[in-house]
């Protein structure tokens, strides 16, 4: 083998320095995996080949962080076939658990997927498939090595599953083809049961042509895609396909459409100019956008067709400048798919729209371009479609917020709901410059609803009470307080479905990435202590074998959450400072749950649990807990473990 053709195996160098925090990325700090994933990105964008990922894919610090992102995801209290959640695993001792894993990674078999079906917005019924826990901590295990490899290699206009990456910012690109770039005609293709079709073959191919090398991996991976799915109590054996609920399923599914992304980029945007002058040399902008001063000069010139293609998972859209092209891409588009990703489109739903005359849908909005003097400006709706379910969840959840239930704490309870889903829909969807017409739309009939419902109890009123409520009722009072058409049902104030005002989208910056030191800094809002980040390193090495996987998990999320700091005195606490109290002794009923748990110095812990006069005096004149704030929280925490309180 020659020297170029040698494996390249990844080598993990862990180092401490300061690293900034934000929820997102710090679950990956816990365990030290922030380095590791850094260098399987960086060797991804040098085009190098990954012999050997298993070993870190099976490493104790990545199966744990492979637990914390799992454990607490809206499905973990969901059970497999085996019947099992991940509540039954919290007992476990940390080694145990990864001893379970690991010993399921070195000869994997999977165990049989469930079958279940949840309602699409249509009325139809789309069939998910849950995995067991153990496949769930496999498949979470081998997403956090292949996620920084894939990375490297993705194309920068595909949005759909990606970290740092959302709707918004794929609708804002199509904004930018469309209005600034003078790309008026959109083809859409529709790809046929497109997680129900991916060929099996095929995306081992393009595994393989990403540089994942590792044949055991592949082996692991083609094992998992065939894992048999139990519906009404009869076992099949899928022969194309990812289950949809997989957690491995959505980067798959980006592997596959990858090529796709690439394959039109190669037609226009990325083709290589032959002694560019300066002006035409790619730049990297303020913004961390590429871009070339001089535009394409002489690409310009040519008679290519100009394309650019924005997808979210597999829905996507190509944007050409005239109808000529588009009619010659949907046609090529169409052919492609077939042929070489063996995927059928569906000729009633693929068509080309030409955006000066009509609407295009994405993403649940709908867009447009409209005369504005010599240039074009971007119109925008939400769809039909979703004015309708929209206003159909509002709807029933007003229904439950104007019931009278005799207690007013279980009316709060439906009333926050409907601010909740009132909030969520106008975050998401101000990107629609229209917004505020489709809002008015859907408050005419909610509001007719709400008289309706609260016609004769005298509880709907437009005054404000005397006095508002902190928490959710605050923040509701704060952001739509000023509206004159904010309600209030017995005291409690209904967020206004018409009071929203466009925000324009921002497009994606390249430079935003959390797998490269500059990008974390750009992520990040706030620099770690000085010292925190090498105690949390620290602490995330120090994992008793003697105690519950889901101990050492809260331990470092409280520790996180505390900022490094004594939880009584407020001090920076070292390493061999930290200790860990459990608010509700264990032998009282006490769990390992987070919320029971709290950082204090050792000696305050010591303190705390402090039985005889001597031993007590001793600590007080240690730890300088004289002062009554922290006094008193010591002997609230004494008292939940029946010890008397401390007096001066």
């Amino acid at each position: 083998m020659t020297k170029r053709n040698q494996p390249t195996k990844v080598v993990l160098t862990m180092r401490r320095k300061d690293i900034r925090k934000r929820k997102g990325i710090r679950y990956a700090e816990y365990y030290n995996m922030v380095e590791i994933q850094d260098e399987l990105y960086r060797q991804g964008m040098m085009k190098k080949k990954f012999y050997h990922l298993m070993p870190i894919i099976a490493s104790p610090q990545n199966i744990r962080l492979a637990y914390r992102n799992l454990k607490n995801n809206k499905g973990s209290n969901t059970p497999g076939v085996d019947g099992k959640t991940f509540a039954d695993y919290a007992k476990l001792e940390d080694v145990e658990l990864i001893r379970k894993v690991q010993e399921k990674l070195l000869n994997y078999q999977p165990k049989a997927v469930r079958r279940v079906y949840i309602p699409k917005s249509n009325g139809k019924l789309r069939p998910l498939g849950i995995p067991t826990v153990l496949d769930r901590l496999v498949q979470q295990s081998i997403l956090q090595v292949l996620e920084p490899v894939c990375e490297s290699k993705f194309h920068r206009y595909s949005y759909g599953f990606r970290p740092n990456r959302s709707c918004k910012q794929a609708v804002a690109m199509c904004y930018k083809l469309a209005q600034v770039n003078g790309y008026h005609y959109v083809v859409d293709v529709d790809i046929k049961g497109f997680f129900d079709h991916v060929n099996h073959g095929k995306l081992l191919k393009q595994l393989w042509s990403l540089g994942i090398r590792d044949k055991s991996l592949l082996c692991v991976i083609s094992r998992m895609l065939k894992a048999p799915v139990e519906e009404n109590g009869k076992r099949t054996i899928p022969q194309e396909g990812t289950p949809q609920g997989g957690v491995l399923s959505p980067l798959l599914a980006n592997i596959v459409l990858n090529e796709l992304d690439w394959w039109i980029h190669s037609q226009w945007a990325g083709i290589p100019i032959h002694n560019p002058s300066p002006s035409e040399i790619w730049r990297t902008g303020p913004d961390g956008m590429l871009y070339r001063p001089g535009g394409n000069t002489k690409l310009q010139r040519c008679n290519l067709k100009h394309v650019y293609i924005v997808r979210y998972a597999d829905d996507f859209k190509v944007f050409c400048r005239n109808y000529n092209a588009a009619k010659r891409l949907k046609i090529a588009v169409e052919r492609w798919l077939l042929e070489r990703l063996h995927l059928e489109t569906s000729p009633e739903k693929s068509k080309i729209t030409n955006l000066e005359e009509s609407y295009s849908e994405f993403l649940g909005v709908k867009f447009k371009l409209i005369p504005k003097g010599q240039k074009w400006a971007i119109k925008s709706h939400m769809t039909d479609k979703a004015i309708k379910n929209q206003q159909k969840a509002l709807k029933s959840l007003m229904v439950q917020a104007c019931h009278d239930y005799g207690n007013p704490s279980v009316q709060h309870i439906f009333v926050n709901r409907y601010n909740q889903a009132v909030v969520g829909i106008h975050e998401y969807y101000s990107m629609a410059t229209m917004v505020n017409e489709d809002m008015h739309r859907m408050f005419i009939s909610i509001d007719k609803t709400m008289k309706c419902r609260c016609a004769g109890k005298n509880s709907l009123v437009r005054e404000k009470p005397t006095k508002i409520k902190g928490g959710t009722d605050a923040y509701i009072f704060r952001k739509y307080g000023k509206s004159k058409q904010v309600r209030y049902i017995n005291g409690f104030i209904i967020a206004p479905i018409a009071y929203c005002k466009h925000k324009s989208p921002m497009c994606h910056r390249p430079s935003i990435n959390q797998y490269t030191p500059e990008g974390r800094r750009k992520i990040h809002d706030m620099l770690c202590k000085e010292g925190y980040a090498d105690v949390l390193f620290e602490l995330g090495n120090r994992m008793s074998p003697l105690q519950s996987v889901e101990y050492c998990d809260n331990r470092l999320a409280r520790f996180v959450a505390s900022k490094g700091k004594c939880e009584i005195t407020g001090k920076l606490l070292s390493v061999n400072e930290v200790h860990c109290h459990h608010f509700l002794p264990r032998h009282l009923g006490g769990t390992d749950q987070y919320s029971n748990l709290r950082i204090v110095h050792v000696d305050v812990h010591r303190l705390i649990h402090a039985t005889t006069p001597e031993s007590i005096q001793f600590y007080l004149r240690k730890t300088g807990c004289y002062k009554k704030p922290c006094l008193d929280k010591i002997n609230r925490w004494r008292a939940s473990a029946n010890l008397p309180a401390i007096t001066l």
